[in-house]
């Protein structure tokens, strides 16, 4: 019994020794590493309108944006918040997550603030 507890614990252990670990999607097109930008086209294309590597406020148009933040505990995520009829805030993961890093948006939809912080609340 002992033993057949052993060989599925190893087992599993090489399994998840060779999972691949998440690689990061190239950069966007005017979003170089470190940053999170919002485009005013869908999939990152058309005009970038905001591209910042702090925290941003402002009142823009959108429709896609990524975050291509750097892996760094504490200040690698952002919260958005948005108003496309009311207001939102939600968290975005860094490039390559796990989790939401980039989104499409409604056209009409405005981008109000960007905040960098810590590990997202929920997936």
């Amino acid at each position: 019994m002992r033993l057949g507890v052993l060989a599925t614990a190893a087992a599993f252990a090489g399994i998840v020794a060779m999972a691949p670990t998440a690689s990061a999607e190239p950069d966007p097109p005017g979003c170089p590493k470190g940053y999170f930008c919002a485009w005013n086209g869908p999939n990152q294309t058309g005009q970038l309108v905001v591209k910042t590597a702090g925290d941003w406020s402002g009142s823009v148009f959108f429709e896609s944006l990524f975050n291509n933040g750097y892996s760094y505990p504490g200040a690698d995520h952002v919260d958005v918040t948005i108003n496309y009829g009311y207001e939102d805030t939600f968290c975005v993961h860094h490039n390559p997550g796990p989790g939401q890093y980039k989104s499409n948006h409604a056209i009409w939809t405005r981008i109000l603030a960007v905040k960098w912080r810590g590990e997202c609340p929920y997936p």
